[in-house]
């Protein structure tokens, strides 16, 4: 009998997810657990993965569709093989498995008629996209019109909502069109014919001439939108230290090779991240973020560790780092560099983080000025580490050494306040034991 894979939960509050790519086209024959689509959330990317081997029956749902966790995505089977809705075309499919653009709960019954906002507090179900537009903006949901099904506030009436600058937007009556072209389902594609999401020409009314237009993912527009807020909530200031890695070389190179038999990949980032997490419990006001109410001290130690993957950068978070001795901080650093990598990272291995560490200098970068991951207080970001000359005793020698920068939230710490905090990063990476 054919199989269904279905979009499958990702996490908690996380109840819809956009098929960014196909991985198959219909008629492959696939091994079980091969991974068959990427799914976008507005968090991560991640692939969805095929429970039993066969051959690809049906793709149902299109790339850049956006549907609810649960929907059936595609059929896997025996060729020749019917399907449910007896597989013949996919207009005989049930209506949820040929998922429309619009969320699978809208599509289900006919529009129901729209809440009206009331004022007060709304406590009904909303997806994590409009719960983070609606935190950024200060929006309060109570106050809007929803025009999903039994009132439910999608993205497109927050936005309606911000761009009315904060009035209720009255919603208009749907078109009655005639039932064959309402009902009508787009129809998937298969692999081969898709096209590729690469630059198109386009001709932009602001813009003389034509230009290459990129499609903005889930992930990039996530990026921006978080890095512009950031910019707007927090005065960013940076201070630069360099910093020796001799004493770190050193033990590197005396434990790498064990470290490869207990299964861990030893780089600077696990002596970096240990050092880190050091110097947030001697000065553990860096660790927190900002309220009006006042600054919150938080209590564990979770540092994001950002991650350059093709479509934009990631911060997946070591959770407990301050439990972790250096075999165990460079076996998760692996892990979730690699699952990163691969796309196969969960919506919860990027929430929690209380600071964040980006190591540019693996891309040749001397310093540079992150910006704040919001809401914590801080970033350090990592320069290249190379040979450089350094005076010491008045002797000339050469030491393998870097840029520390730390980019801080000057409402929560100021200038020797910081400098103390990077001081004591320095203090246990030039005097590793």
């Amino acid at each position: 009998m054919a199989y269904g894979v279905t979009l499958p939960e990702m996490g908690e509050g996380v109840i819809e997810g956009t098929l960014s790519r196909w991985l198959v086209k219909e008629g492959d024959r696939i091994e079980q657990y091969a991974p068959i689509a990427e799914v976008e959330t507005d968090k991560v990317t991640t692939e969805t993965t095929s429970e039993s081997g066969g051959v690809v029956l049906k793709l149902l749902v299109n790339e850049g569709q956006t549907v609810p966790v649960g929907t059936v995505l595609a059929y896997i089977g025996e060729a020749g093989e019917n399907i449910p809705g007896n597989g013949a075309t996919k207009d005989a499919l049930p209506k949820l498995e040929a998922a429309s653009d619009s969320p699978q709960e809208e599509q289900q019954a006919p529009p129901a008629t729209p809440a009206i906002a009331t004022g007060g507090v709304y406590t009904g179900r909303i997806s994590p996209v409009v719960g983070r537009i609606a935190s950024e903006h200060g929006v309060d949901l109570g106050q809007i019109v929803g025009t999903g099904r039994d009132g439910r506030i999608t993205k497109e009436d927050v936005l309606a909502y911000i761009e009315a600058g904060g009035k209720a937007v009255e919603p208009q009556p749907a078109e009655v069109k005639p039932q064959p072209e309402a009902k009508q389902q787009p129809q998937a594609v298969p692999a081969e014919r898709q096209e590729p999401v690469t630059p198109r020409q386009a001709s932009l009314s602001p813009v003389d001439g034509a230009v290459d237009l990129l499609p903005l993912t889930s992930i990039r527009r996530s990026i921006a939108e978080h890095m512009v807020r950031s910019k707007h909530v927090s005065p960013h200031v940076t201070t630069v230290f360099e910093i020796d890695f001799a004493a770190v070389a050193a033990h590197r190179k005396a434990y790498k090779d064990s470290f490869a038999r207990d299964g861990a990949r030893l780089t600077f980032t696990a002596y970096i991240v240990a050092a880190t997490v050091h110097a947030l419990k001697v000065h553990p006001l860096v660790n927190s973020s900002w309220s009006d109410e006042g600054i919150l001290l938080r209590r564990e130690i979770n540092i994001g560790m950002a991650t350059a993957i093709d479509d934009g950068l990631i911060v997946p978070v070591i959770k407990h780092a301050d439990s972790l001795n250096l075999l165990g901080l460079a076996r998760t650093i692996n892990d979730l560099a690699d699952r990163a990598r691969g796309k196969q990272l969960r919506p919860e291995d990027v929430k929690g983080g209380t600071f964040s560490i980006t190591n540019h200098g693996t891309t040749g970068s001397l310093f540079a000025t992150p910006i704040i991951n919001q809401p914590q207080c801080g970033i350090l970001g990592v320069g290249a580490i190379e040979k450089r000359v350094k005076v010491i005793d008045d002797a000339i020698a050469i030491r393998p050494m870097a840029y520390i920068s730390f980019a801080f939230d000057h409402r929560i710490l100021d200038g020797a306040s910081a400098d103390n905090f990077v001081s004591t990063i320095k203090k246990q990476i030039e005097n590793w034991a």
